[in-house]
């Protein structure tokens, strides 16, 4: 017997170790959905759900343990399901709209979330991106799902009983529900949503058909159960039942649209077609694995493996579509902005405040053909609604700072993405940098005093003032550079160059970060730099003093020098993650999370400072730029329940980790390069949409090996800090030589440094 154990041991030694070290034939399979999901209000480990769905798709599904319209929708730590959710939710802070729920039970008839709720293991549940399983013990019935982008198989096993039911929860705030049991068929609509405001015909209709007739049908109301096959309120749902044998299997078929009953209909024929519930299955996972395998990691562990596509999974969700393809396959879209249905691309769920630093970057390195419907969507989202959005659920969402809009127009066009109307992108940008808007955070709050002062001030009763000026600074230069590249003439554009300065303005030489400034031109005082908010969204001025992502040179111009920039760099490494939340009233989930991480003054686990380890390239230490990435990926990242260090946000924070594994980020959209780090893993393939391959090569790679000692690009001895994007889209091949040494001498000379506003003469 110890033999053969010890066999099974080897083999599956050997198993791993082909799995990691040669090209990965299914990637969905590394793929952990609970990953970031055993979180809650007050710390929180990615506060991400398990989305069964398609990338970018239009609804996603997903158990719910939480209460119906809690945002934390699936916790890892819960033992009940309370329903099988059809969701639109990019985060629990934003929570959900155009939600339903279904959910199998047995013996007694039990509608009420609470009452219908049953026991369920872990040990007893598969979640994977495209199929999910679970038995419910209470009911004695294992639900299983899997999705197309617009529609989903349900497929339900239940035990030999006279009393088996499904339910649909169509939720409060207004619904609707009709049983037709001659077609074994349910409609109804949800008018839920948490994000306002949304026109007043918001709906997501939906139709579900069974595969077996009905033996009982009834609708209920709140906690009431009613005779009548239709019912309308403000909390509705329905009940059909069945006489089922042991083992025997209930499928339904569902599909929703924002636009009609009939639209529902249409996608559910067109994506289910006559397919049964494993070839829907089947296509779903080999569309995740098409999607995935346009990367394929070598040479890293199964863990590191795990993580890696754990992340990318997260990367290609948001923001998701709302658009539907109609009778005539032509794309339209219901308009969150003006209720009306449209022709054209939509998407919503999603933050520029996070997502403009590296999910979109990362979109136009590896899919830019989504990310031009995106821009075709903003178009729209413009012409419908006045303005671009900042945060869209699902339409203008008063949350978060800064006209990051203008980084993502941008970065989009700069990296090659063509075939769409720009320029009306481009008024929308000036309209949206020069006007406040019809809520904070849409257009630029405290416009006015930013375009005569320099600055928003720290006493004119604007919010997070010292974030929105350093913000908007970059955002200028963002337009600037997309001016520039359109041909636009220096007197349109000139401007936006002069503004982009505008972060000069904060540093305060005393204490050499930025710091809130009042309208007389003297610092807010007392100034903490360990003061989270106040003047800082959701951060203090350690971590905000580096959002100057368009001149790092003249940043560390102001600190004295690149000396004295690395020093101050170490700085947040060194001090103890003291703080004071006293601008909140409280600790915040984002303080608690820097707080246990061990690495100082680093939050990672919040966007602000995620760019700030790739700062070192521009003082001449790029070692401590390895150094550091590495022990993020290491510490701050598992593809475990508790496997990120704060919020996942829409694909930010993953993009970071699958950005830094492939050995480069981008600290500055809307610039056509990437700053060095140092890669993951031994070996990563990068397939381009247009056919051509990017391959990282660093055979020495390994956990003691984390520093670069020589790259070589395309064969040749390459000393820049910096990678150019439209070299990398022609196809190349980055060969890394690891070393477990630092090399104290490469990337020393300020020539290699990357790209930076006020030396960008060095790269032209």
């Amino acid at each position: 017997m110890k033999k053969v154990f010890t066999a099974l041991l080897l083999l599956g030694a050997t198993f791993t170790q082909a799995q990691t070290t040669g090209k990965i034939s299914s990637p969905v399979d590394y793929v952990n959905p609970l990953m970031g999901s055993m979180s809650k209000p007050s710390l929180s480990n990615g506060n991400t759900y398990p989305a069964v769905a398609l990338p970018w798709g239009m609804n996603f599904w997903t158990p719910q343990t939480g209460k119906m319209g809690d945002g934390w929708t699936y916790t890892y730590d819960a033992d009940k399901i309370r329903g099988f959710k059809q969701t639109h939710q990019p985060s629990p802070w934003m929570n959900d709209y155009g939600q339903f729920a279904i959910m199998p039970v047995t013996g007694k008839l039990r509608f009420d979330q609470d009452e219908r709720a049953s026991w369920f293991s872990h040990k007893a549940e598969k979640s994977t991106p495209y199929y999910y399983s679970v038995y419910l013990a209470d009911a004695d019935v294992t639900t299983e799902i899997t999705p197309t982008e617009r529609a989903a198989q349900f497929r339900f096993t239940f035990p030999k009983t006279d009393s088996a039911y499904v339910v649909i929860d169509a939720l409060d705030k207004g619904s609707y529900v009709k049983i037709i049991p001659s077609e074994r068929k349910i409609i109804g609509y949800t008018k839920k949503f948490a994000r306002g405001p949304l026109p007043e015909n918001f709906k997501n209709y939906f139709v579900i058909y069974f595969d077996k007739d009905f033996k009982l049908s009834k609708t209920w109301s709140k906690k009431d159960l009613k005779d009548g096959l239709e019912i309308e309120s403000d909390h509705v749902g329905a009940v059909v039942g069945f006489n089922t044998k042991k083992g025997e299997q209930v499928v339904a078929r569902i599909a929703s649209s924002f636009i009609s009953f009939e639209q529902a209909d249409i996608s559910l024929k067109r994506e289910l077609a006559n397919d049964n519930f494993d070839a829907t299955k089947a296509k779903a996972k080999a569309i995740w694995n098409k999607t995935l395998s346009r990367i394929n990691v070598e040479g890293g562990t199964i863990d590191q493996t795990r993580t890696f596509y754990s992340t990318l999974y997260r990367t290609v969700f948001f923001p998701n579509k709302l658009y539907e393809i109609d009778a005539n396959n032509k794309i339209v879209h219901w308009s969150p902005y003006n209720g009306k249905v449209l022709p054209g691309y939509m998407f919503a769920g999603t933050g520029f405040w996070d997502t403009f630093r590296a999910l979109y970057p990362f979109l136009n390195l590896v899919y830019p053909s989504i990310n031009k419907e995106m821009q075709e969507g903003l178009i729209n989202d413009y012409k419908e609604g006045g303005w671009l959005p900042e945060w869209s659920s699902p339409s203008y969402a008063n949350i978060m700072v800064g006209n990051n809009s203008a980084s993502v127009v941008s970065d989009a066009y700069i990296k090659g993405l063509r075939g769409y109307d720009i320029e009306t992108l481009w008024e929308a940008l000036k309209k949206g940098a020069n006007n406040t808007g019809p809520m904070a955070a849409v257009g630029r709050d405290g416009v006015k005093f930013y375009n005569e002062l320099g600055y928003v001030p720290f006493d004119a009763g604007i919010h997070e003032n010292a974030a929105k000026t350093l913000e908007y600074a970059y955002d200028d230069f963002a337009i600037y550079n997309l001016g520039r590249a359109l041909g636009k003439p220096e007197s349109e554009i000139g401007i936006y160059a002069k503004r982009s300065m505008n972060y000069k303005n904060l540093f305060d030489p005393a204490s050499g970060l930025m710091r809130g400034k009042n309208k007389d031109g003297s610092f807010q005082s007392p100034f903490s730099p360990f003061k989270w908010g106040g003047a800082f969204t959701e951060g203090n001025s350690w971590h905000y003093t580096w959002s100057v992502f368009h001149d790092v040179a003249g940043l560390a111009n102001l600190m004295g020098g690149k000396d004295k920039f690395v020093m101050k760099l170490d700085s947040v490494f060194s001090l103890p993650p003291v703080f004071d939340e006293s601008a909140y009233g409280g600790v915040i989930h984002e303080i608690r999370e820097m707080q246990i991480a061990n690495m100082g003054q680093y939050a990672h686990g919040n966007q602000p400072i995620q760019h700030m380890i790739y700062l070192y390239n521009y003082g001449g230490a790029p070692w401590k730029t390895q150094y550091w990435v590495r022990e993020t990926m290491d510490r701050m990242y598992a593809a475990t329940p508790d496997g990120y260090c704060g919020d996942e946000d829409n694909g930010q924070t993953s993009a970071w980790y699958v950005f830094s594994s492939m050995g480069f980020y981008p600290v500055t959209p809307a610039v056509n390069e990437y700053v060095l780090g140092a890669p993951l893993f031994k070996k990563v393939t990068v397939t381009l949409e247009n056919g051509k391959t990017l391959v990282i090569n660093a055979p020495k790679n390994s956990d003691e090996n984390r520093y670069v000692n020589a790259l070589k690009v395309n064969g040749k001895p390459y000393s820049k800090l910096w990678l150019n994007h439209t070299e990398l889209q022609k196809g190349a091949v980055l060969d890394f030589d690891m070393t477990a040494t630092p090399n104290k001498k490469r990337g020393t000379n300020e020539a290699d440094f990357p790209y930076s506003f006020s030396t960008e003469k060095t790269h032209k």
